[in-house]
């Protein structure tokens, strides 16, 4: 496969997975009137699937500083299974699941003036780490698939010049998903 081949695939997946995340989430197909009754645990399953993909990431290379690269293989192989059964699971609770806004307190989907002044200051550091959660997220997908591919075909060089930026922005989305998971767990209300 050429390189251009596999720089088309990874857009083509990257935009298709995209589109699928912002028609599922925006509601524009209808979801179902009654929520099925495990979309309730979806949530804190998906912060399970980042904790432990961030701990994995970190075991990763620990495994490769080691020059252990069967280890460092099978462990990154782990995450990106984890992080794919993640992301089905992330959309396919933003596609059930009524949106949730921080700070509401009483559940009716309006975060009043009180409910606001209540939250503090905590609110506006909640939308920076959920921002720059949701920015890197979206761009780092190309970054896993290529890394993934070039590691996968031990092409050493331009993995490692990847992973500079691949690993650090993944393991940042990773420990932010829990982050945000818990700072808006309080306020679901479904």
């Amino acid at each position: 496969m050429s390189d251009k081949f596999i720089f088309r695939f990874v857009a083509a997946v990257s935009v298709f997975v995209l589109l699928v995340v912002i028609i599922l989430n925006r509601k524009i197909i209808p979801a179902p009137a009654e929520l099925p009754s495990f979309t309730y645990f979806l949530p804190k399953l998906n912060a399970i699937f980042n904790g432990t993909c961030s701990v994995l990431l970190l075991i990763s290379l620990y495994f490769i500083k080691q020059g252990n690269i069967t280890m460092h293989k099978r462990v990154n192989i782990a995450a990106f299974c984890l992080s794919s059964l993640f992301l089905v699971s992330y959309i396919l609770f933003h596609y059930l699941a009524p949106e949730t806004n921080f700070g509401d307190i009483n559940g009716d989907h309006i975060v009043s003036e009180a409910e606001k002044a209540q939250a503090g200051g905590i609110r506006y550091v909640y939308f920076v780490i959920l921002i720059t959660h949701i920015i890197l997220a979206a761009g780092v997908l190309p970054l896993i698939l290529l890394s993934f591919y070039r590691g996968l075909q031990m092409q050493v060089e331009k993995h490692r010049k990847l992973v500079r930026w691949t690993f650090p922005i993944w393991l940042y989305v990773t420990i932010t998903g829990v982050v945000v998971y818990l700072m808006i767990s309080p306020y679901y209300h479904f």
